[in-house]
This record gives structure tokens, C-alpha cells and sequence, in this order.
């Protein structure tokens, strides 16, 4: 009898190493003189549970006030519960209350980890992370302490935003309404920001003309002053004032003399009659370099609607008649000029640039159908290629319009102005991925009418550029 009852004991001992690996142990210890029964439920509560586990002493004749039972879902071992005595099966929790506890319980899992990561961070890496957040982001860090306050004006800083990819160009746009003030348009966010120049005069009308590594040129509208100004920090300089008095209207330009503006920039304007000068940011004055070859015909009449575009330190300028490009070298002053005859039917159109090929964006208009169009230059024929143009069904609302298109921009992304007397429409098109999107109508803090773009430019946005 002794052995029998030392075997079921060491039975017993292996049913609950069973249930320890494959389902929950009971609420409290099993005794090991107690006998394990497997008892069938009846047929009415099958459905339920099906069968429970009982527990009788072996040293004595009396059976337990209760049975543990044992719910199985068939083929999966791993979901074996046990029940307490007496107690019915637990309720299911509304999912509102489940994923509440849970948000919950990684919150705070997420703050202790949070507070034990950044207290060993090393501080040398705070920059480098810094320096590759979104531009929007860092401004909201600003306010975090006095020192990340004072990155903007860090060499090291300046240095790990020099290492990071440029990220997407931003456009700095004028308004009909808003002459005096700007409106920033950020397209990885689709976000209009309306920053504040408090150096720029007040009393002039000044227009962003061209921009380079994170600075845009502005000149007045009576063509006599310049300013630089990064629109992120409100960097501002005035240049000094032109050797050359020509008030008439100029083409403007502008490059960087390194791979970031703190290597300086140069900018050089451009008349119609062959007068231009350059200005160099880190000897600050104009100079003029010489004149126009004999070859380049003059007067230029050149495409002010267009801006110049960058190619490797080389300003291509568009003109009119004859139809072609005009070109300066800011390294070796060198001018060039290139007959290139434009496509038929073709209206406000506009140089831009993209990985060093030379686009042309315009609007192409045949009896009463108008569409926007993309060409690339083609290097060996010197010939404009149609590359893609606007979706048909875009295009559809132009038909029997009398449009009209301003390009914003010419780095890589443009953002096309279309109107008329019934339309007022913003597309972006991304030259690169051939990708067209609507643009979110720019309305005014605190206002409800959208704003009618005039004129404006891309620029990349950099937090250390000072102009």
C-alpha cells in the first residue's frame, strides 16, 4: 500500500511540473498527499468545462471543499488555466480598459528607460543627433535650456550641420496682399510658416531673387539695394551699395564659394546691356570684372520671369531673343552664350536645375487645351526634350482658361502659382521623382482668405548660415 501511494505521489509531482511548463500552477501549493482525479463535467456544461481536475487526501477519506478546473482549448497546451476553488471563470475586460493599462504600463516602462539612456548620453553626440533633426523640430529643442539654445551660433555645430545631407528646399514666397512680409512653405510638413524679418525695410517693396546655402538675396523693386537674409534666424546684412548706377531691371545670381555659406557666397547682377558686377561676401564689396565678349549679342533681353540656375559654380541666365542661355563662370569669369530654340506654343516659362541637368518648366497652350509641360536640355543637341507634364486630369480645369503660371523656385522642386480669374491653384512638382502634388492654399495667422503668391524662391534650409 505504501508503494502505491509513493508512486502516485511521485505521479503527482510530475502533473505539476506538466502544468508549471505548460499552463498556470494553482492560486496556492498542492500538497503532496493529495490525489490528483480527472472527473468528466456533465454533458449540459460541456460547452464551457468540459473536464476539471480534483484533488483528494490521500492521508485521510474527506474530499476538498473544491476542484480546481482546467479549461483547454483544444491542440494548444499552452493555453491550460487554473481556476480557483469555487470562483467562476474571469470576465473579459472592455478593449478600452486593456489598451488603456497597457499605454499605461509602457509609458511608464518608456520614461524609466528614457531616464536611464539620456542620463549616461554622451555629450558629444548631443550636436551630431541635434543637427539631424527636422528644421521644425530643432526650433521647438530651442526652448528646452540656454545651451541648445546657443547652438546656432556653434562651430562644432556648424560643423555637424555641414556633414548632414541637405534636406528638402523650402520656398520663400510673396503674396499680392503681403508685399512687406514672407510666407515659408516647409513640403515635407505641408506647412505654411510666416516668419518675420524685423531688418528689412518696411517702407520698400523687396523681392527674394536668388538664394544659396540656406541665405536669400532680396532687392528692392527700384533695383538699387540688396539684402541677405537666412529666414530661419533672421540673420540680415545689407550689401553696400553698387559701383554701377543702373536702375534699370537686373538678373540676379548666387553661389557659394565652399560646400556651406560659411566658405562666403558670391552674387553677381546682370543688365540688359551687357553691365554686371559681383559681389563677394568675404571681401564684402563689388567688383567688376570686365565685359562681355563681342560674341554675346547685346542688348541681352533676358527672361526676368526665369531665375538663373546654379550648374557647378555656373549661373545660366535665360533670354529671349534670340532664344538661348547665357552663362557666367564664377571661378574663371568667363561669359558663354547658347542658341537653343524653345517648343512651340510655349508661355511663362522658366529655367530649373536638378542634379546638374537643366530643366525648363512652362505652360503649353493649343487652341483652348493648356497644359504644364517639363523639358531637359539635351547636352549634345542642345535641343529641348519633353520629359513629363502635368496629369490630364489636372489639366482639365485649365481648358478654356485664360491661365497664367509663376515657378517658385528652381532647385530640384518647384512650386508652380496657376490662375486666372476663376482658379488660384499651388502644385509641386519634384523634378527628381517626377511626382506632382497639390499644395495647401497659404492663409494668414488668424485669417481665412488664401493668399495670391506674386513671386518667391527656394532655398535649403541650413541654421547656421549667417548672411
Amino acid at each position: 500500500m505504501m508503494e502505491g501511494v509513493a508512486m502516485l505521489r511521485q505521479l503527482i509531482g510530475q502533473l505539476q511540473e506538466v502544468l508549471e511548463l505548460y499552463g498556470s500552477p494553482p492560486p496556492t501549493a498542492v500538497p503532496s498527499n493529495y490525489f490528483l482525479h480527472f472527473q468528466a463535467r456533465p454533458q449540459a456544461s460541456l460547452q464551457q468545462h468540459p473536464f476539471r481536475w480534483c484533488f483528494f487526501n490521500l492521508d485521510g477519506s474527506s474530499l476538498e471543499d473544491g476542484c480546481y478546473n482546467l479549461t483547454m482549448t483544444a491542440g494548444k497546451s499552452e493555453n491550460l488555466k487554473m481556476m480557483e476553488p469555487g470562483k467562476p471563470p474571469p470576465t473579459k475586460k472592455p478593449r478600452k480598459e486593456r489598451n488603456r493599462e497597457k499605454a499605461t504600463a509602457m509609458t511608464s516602462s518608456a520614461e524609466s528607460m528614457e531616464q536611464t539612456i539620456w542620463k549616461e548620453f554622451p555629450e558629444d553626440l548631443f550636436e551630431v543627433l541635434i543637427a539631424r533633426l527636422p528644421i521644425a523640430t530643432f526650433f521647438r529643442f530651442r526652448s528646452v535650456c540656454q545651451k541648445w539654445n546657443s547652438l546656432l551660433t556653434s562651430q562644432s555645430f556648424s560643423h555637424q550641420c555641414a556633414q548632414v545631407e541637405q534636406a528638402q528646399p523650402w520656398f520663400y514666397t510673396i503674396t499680392h496682399e503681403n508685399v512687406n512680409t514672407g510666407a515659408m512653405y516647409d513640403p515635407l510638413s505641408k506647412k505654411w510658416h510666416h516668419p518675420t524679418v524685423p531688418a528689412l525695410p518696411t517702407k520698400l517693396i523687396v523681392l527674394p531673387v536668388a538664394s544659396a546655402g540656406g541665405l536669400v538675396c532680396f532687392l528692392d523693386i527700384g533695383h538699387r539695394s540688396f539684402y541677405i537674409c537666412n529666414p530661419l534666424t533672421r540673420s540680415f546684412k545689407e550689401l553696400p551699395a553698387r559701383s554701377v548706377k543702373v536702375w534699370s531691371r537686373v538678373a540676379v545670381g548666387m553661389t557659394l564659394n565652399g560646400r556651406s555659406a560659411d566658405s562666403g557666397y558670391k552674387i553677381i547682377w546682370v543688365g540688359c546691356e551687357g553691365e554686371y558686377e559681383v559681389y563677394d561676401s568675404t571681401k564684402n564689396h563689388w567688383t567688376r570684372p570686365g565685359i562681355m565678349p563681342s560674341n554675346i549679342k547685346l542688348p541681352l533681353s533676358l527672361n526676368f520671369r526665369s531665375q538663373a540656375v546654379s550648374v557647378d559654380r555656373t549661373l545660366y541666365f535665360m533670354r529671349l531673343d534670340p532664344e538661348g542661355l547665357v552663362s557666367y563662370n564664377m571661378d574663371t569669369g568667363i561669359w558663354k552664350q547658347f542658341l537653343i530654340p524653345g517648343p512651340p506654343h510655349l508661355s511663362d516659362h522658366t529655367l530649373a536645375e536638378c542634379g546638374g541637368r537643366i530643366m525648363l518648366v512652362g505652360l503649353l497652350t493649343k487652341n483652348a487645351a493648356t497644359c504644364v509641360c517639363i523639358w531637359e536640355l539635351q547636352k549634345m543637341t542642345l535641343l529641348w526634350k519633353e520629359v513629363d507634364r502635368m496629369p490630364n486630369i489636372w489639366c482639365l480645369e485649365f481648358y478654356g482658361k485664360h491661365v497664367r503660371m509663376t515657378c517658385l523656385g528652381n532647385k530640384g522642386l518647384l512650386m508652380l502659382s496657376l490662375r486666372s480669374r476663376q482658379m488660384n491653384r499651388l502644385v509641386s512638382y519634384d523634378l527628381s521623382s517626377r511626382e506632382w502634388l497639390k499644395v495647401p492654399g497659404c492663409v494668414l495667422p488668424r485669417g481665412r482668405k488664401k493668399q495670391w503668391i506674386a513671386c518667391g524662391t527656394t532655398f535649403h534650409p541650413c541654421l547656421t548660415a549667417l548672411a
